[in-house]
């Protein structure tokens, strides 16, 4: 049985969600990728492969070995205490 190592909570959940990959300053959002989700604290768990299909994918676009299916604009502020 699985256990949250944040919370200890035994129930998860699958679900399919947004993910923000990051490298060397580049960002890449995937929609609708699967994990189990914690039910109590909500930390995510995601499978080996999921990632590394999600860093894969983000070096194909990088490298414009093929498009995104699609770009957004997102506006970029730094926290102030």
């Amino acid at each position: 049985m699985k256990t949250c190592n944040f919370c200890g909570n035994k129930n998860f959940v699958s679900k399919n969600v947004d993910y923000i990959y990051k490298h060397h300053g580049r960002f890449m959002l995937f929609e609708g990728v699967p994990c189990e989700e914690c039910t109590y604290c909500g930390e995510r768990y995601f499978e080996a492969d999921t990632l590394k299909k999600v860093e894969f994918d983000f070096f194909e676009v990088l490298n414009e070995k093929r498009q995104p299916s699609r770009k957004i604009e997102m506006p970029v502020e730094v926290f102030a205490a």
